[in-house]
């Protein structure tokens, strides 16, 4: 600010000495006597002038012939120019001269331009002075008002360093937070209590975690232990049934952590189109086995504006929506009685998808319904193997995908409806909405297993 300060006075200052200089070369070239013997008058020092002294003002005087009479500094060999001011470099040195025409002679003055820049810098050294002198202070009152502004920040620094590495919760500054810092507060305010509530939610992953590894593991352990103690030989079915069951329980129990673990580490859903029509399909194919073993009745029912044989194309992650519907189908198989039914229904409209999993098992207690998305939860009435993560997962999905997710016990029978609508259709640049528009609508269509 200083700089800027002394550049603009020394600026100022120089305006102001050409303006006094050109009105001084003005009247030296005006008050030259008449005569040429009488211009040996300019060579001497005159008061009128201010000081200006012969030697750094030149005067050249032409006669009506154009013929140069006199010239009090040969030296300086300035050509002649227009009358009036102009500025001109000669030898490398700049010059400001002004010509006047007169009856019988034109008078031209010049001066250098260094005589105006020497000037300038002294008036502005004076006027500048002061405020140098004054400068420590400026700066001492400028570091007080920062150190002052920034006292609450060096505050909330202070208060978050001091603390330990699991305290999250919110800083309490009182009244000591001025206006202007209250967004920042706020905001850190906020993110310590996300952080807080997400620290927790891990540390009871971990430990649901856990604990659900640790019951087949422990399970496993008791049955060799079992077999050891009564030297069972290892043609035994019935233990390598039952060795076989638990193994395949941890395993599922890590697919499903792996799953979650994906889901979860993904906030947002990766650009793309799926064929959702052909990832129930490949769906039920890998399941129909377990369905079989069961006697499950397993289909799949399209409905709508649907075309047969036609890609029902939504806007999503087609790893995510097999994993959501891989899990909601196997769900439905696991939690349904022998000779049951599990549909899968794919309802088309022009702008959306509705996936909906409808099976006649016997349904979530309705006071369990509020729970059944928590991680690891099982209703009461569940039975068969499970890890309490489908619907977490499924949900999870759901949500990527900005679609609404629901669960709720049929009200025509015994059972349940899970269903995931808003998954928005992707016609625009899908080879299927070409064949769209030439191809037989069939209102609905059924397959089964």
């Amino acid at each position: 600010m200083s700089a800027l300060a002394g550049y603009g006075i020394f600026r100022s200052a120089l305006e102001e000495a050409n303006e006094l200089f050109d009105y001084e070369l003005r009247s030296v070239a005006i008050s030259l006597p008449q005569s040429v013997a009488d211009t040996e008058l300019a060579n001497r020092e005159s008061g009128d002038f201010e000081g200006l002294q012969d030697d750094r003002v030149v005067i050249q005087i032409w006669d009506a012939s154009n013929v140069l009479t006199y010239d009090s500094l040969p030296s300086a060999k300035l050509p002649r120019q227009h009358a009036g001011f102009q500025s001109i470099e000669v030898d490398g040195r700049h010059y400001r001269v002004f010509g006047l025409q007169q009856a019988s002679r034109f008078v031209q003055v010049g001066q250098p331009l260094s005589v105006r820049d020497e000037s300038a810098l002294a008036q502005a050294s004076r006027t500048l002075w002061p405020l140098l002198a004054i400068l420590p202070l400026e700066i001492a009152l400028v570091l007080l008002v920062v150190k002052r502004a920034l006292r609450p920040v060096n505050l909330i620094s202070r208060s978050l360093a001091a603390r330990s590495i699991e305290t999250l919760a919110p800083l309490d500054m009182a009244n000591a937070t001025p206006t202007e810092i209250e967004p920042l507060v706020d905001a850190l305010n906020d993110l310590l209590v996300r952080l807080d509530r997400a620290l927790h939610a891990q540390r009871v992953f971990v430990a649901d975690a856990a604990h659900e590894l640790r019951t087949p593991l422990t399970a496993l352990k008791l049955q060799i232990q079992v077999a050891r103690r009564d030297h069972t030989k290892p043609s035994d079915e019935d233990l390598l049934r039952k060795l076989e069951d638990r193994v395949n329980r941890a395993i599922h129990l890590v697919q499903q952590l792996l799953a979650l673990a994906r889901e979860d580490a993904e906030a947002s859903v990766r650009a793309g189109n799926a064929d959702l029509r052909r990832v129930a399909t490949q769906v039920i194919s890998d399941l129909s086995v377990l369905a079989e073993h069961k006697g499950i009745d397993l289909g799949l029912e399209c409905t709508g504006l649907v075309v047969t044989e036609c890609p029902i194309v939504v806007i999503g992650d087609e790893t995510s929506l097999e994993t959501m519907v891989t899990n909601l189908v196997d769900n439905a198989i696991r939690y349904t009685s022998p000779g049951g039914q599990v549909d899968v229904r794919l309802c088309t409209s022009a702008a959306e998808v509705t996936l909906e999993v409808v099976d006649n098992g016997p349904g979530i207690p309705a006071a369990d319904l509020g729970r059944v998305l928590d991680r690891f939860y099982r209703a009461g009435n569940a039975s068969g193997q499970g890890s309490g993560l489908g619907l977490a997962i499924a949900a999870k999905v759901a949500a990527k995908h900005q679609a609404e997710f629901s669960v709720s016990n049929r009200t025509d029978r015994q059972g349940l409806k899970v269903s995931v609508s808003g998954l928005r259709r992707a016609l625009a640049g899908n080879p299927g909405a070409a064949r769209f528009s030439g191809a037989r609508l069939e209102p609905n269509w059924h397959t089964q297993t």
